[in-house]
């Protein structure tokens, strides 16, 4: 190791805001534990899973060792497998930070950093609520009602063109894109900007199908939304 060059482990690979404190605080390379608060089986509830599930999808992109913890009730938990939310152990290991992720008025420990959710109103089909809720800032109301459709389009096109990038040579994500899908998710989670990324990917210029297709690949181990289901599928 270089003179005065930390270990891997001390550099942070996500800086979120710490809601108690509204301060940033950096996550480094240790166990964390990533503990979803839900006392109900509402769209609110729902979407407090799924922002554990990307917070934890992130550390591990990160290369960070992340322990899903969440008790929801089986209504919602059936939700929430609907969603592709992955699912979590019950109980918390005493070891390893914490990541307490709640609604606005959830009670959660006093431990770790604290990670709120706005409320989110109404729903949407199953097949798009989870990109209807996505596409939303976490610190912001949510109605995924009002967005399906437009989640829909995006899904359908994303999936269809993602199917016939396949087909194409393979090319590496390119570093520049690399760096901005990175830069996006671990400067406090900011899922909106990803999926900016995505969509300026799909329509530059000077990408090959290749790449957009290994970049859509790549953002969708963050995402969750099955962007390469379509693919090999009849036309």
């Amino acid at each position: 190791m270089p003179s005065g060059a930390l270990p891997a482990y001390a550099h942070p690979v996500l800086c979120i805001t710490d809601a108690r404190t509204g301060a940033p605080t950096e996550v480094r390379r240790t166990l964390t534990r990533v503990q979803a608060h839900v006392t109900g089986a509402d769209t609110s509830s729902l979407r407090v899973l799924l922002v554990a599930d990307v917070l934890a999808r992130a550390l591990e992109l990160g290369r960070v060792p992340a322990l899903t913890i969440a008790d929801p009730p089986a209504d919602l938990r059936e939700r929430a497998d609907a969603l592709g939310i992955r699912p979590a152990e019950t109980t918390a290991p005493v070891t390893g930070r914490a990541l307490h992720v709640a609604g606005p008025d959830t009670p959660a420990p006093e431990d770790g950093i604290h990670v709120r959710v706005a409320p989110a109103a109404g729903t949407a089909d199953a097949s798009v609520l989870r990109l209807a809720l996505l596409a939303v800032p976490r610190t912001e109301p949510a109605d995924p009602g009002a967005s399906a459709e437009e989640a829909r389009t995006t899904l359908t096109r994303w999936r269809k063109a993602v199917a016939t990038w396949a087909t194409r040579p393979s090319r590496p994500v390119p570093d520049a894109v690399h760096q901005d899908l990175r830069t996006a998710w671990e400067d406090d989670l900011d899922v909106p900007a990803v999926l900016d990324v995505l969509r300026r990917v799909e329509h530059a210029e000077d990408l090959s199908d290749g790449a957009r297709f290994e970049t859509y690949a790549y953002a969708d181990r963050l995402l969750g939304l099955d962007l390469t289901r379509d693919i090999g599928a009849a036309p």
